[in-house]
């Protein structure tokens, strides 16, 4: 990711790090980090944020459905039905690109989550050839957070 520094995708890294850790008391890990090359991970529902002004592309949060209700648990949320699960997935995804907005300030600009069932073999890299992929575990379940933004050498920065 040459648009990219190290420092800059750590920032995605610990914004889900730190959800997990706020939300729930109970700490996440990454259990790796990558430059995909055979397409993206996909669980039972994503979250996806779009980005735009001098960083284009997405980022997302793909989980599975046994996490999303565990999630909803142990934040003591008793229903778990499809339209909470959509809303947690659709949280985390904003949670992170919200706090990545922080760090890159006006030059990120986010859209409204947009959450899905379903694995979705539709999601292929949007702008890079290569996204970063994330891979979270947390209590037993894994999820992924795919960043897929690149520097907009139209924009003026």
């Amino acid at each position: 990711m040459s648009d990219l520094s190290e420092s800059q995708l750590k920032i995605f890294i610990d914004a889900v790090l730190h959800y997990f850790s706020q939300m729930t008391q109970r700490p996440a890990e990454i259990k790796t980090s990558y430059l995909a090359e055979q397409g993206t991970p996909s669980f039972d529902y994503t979250g996806l944020i779009t980005t735009s002004n001098c960083y284009r592309g997405c980022v997302y949060f793909t989980a599975p459905r046994l996490m999303l209700r565990q999630l909803l648990i142990e934040m003591r949320e008793p229903d778990t039905t499809e339209a909470n699960l959509l809303d947690a997935v659709g949280e985390i995804a904003n949670t992170i690109a919200g706090n990545a907005r922080r760090h890159f300030g006006e030059a990120l600009e986010i859209s409204v989550p947009v959450a899905f069932k379903g694995v979705a073999e539709q999601l292929r890299a949007a702008v890079r050839a290569r996204p970063f992929v994330i891979v979270v575990g947390w209590c037993g379940h894994e999820a992924a957070v795919v960043v897929d933004i690149e520097a907009d050498p139209a924009s003026s920065r």
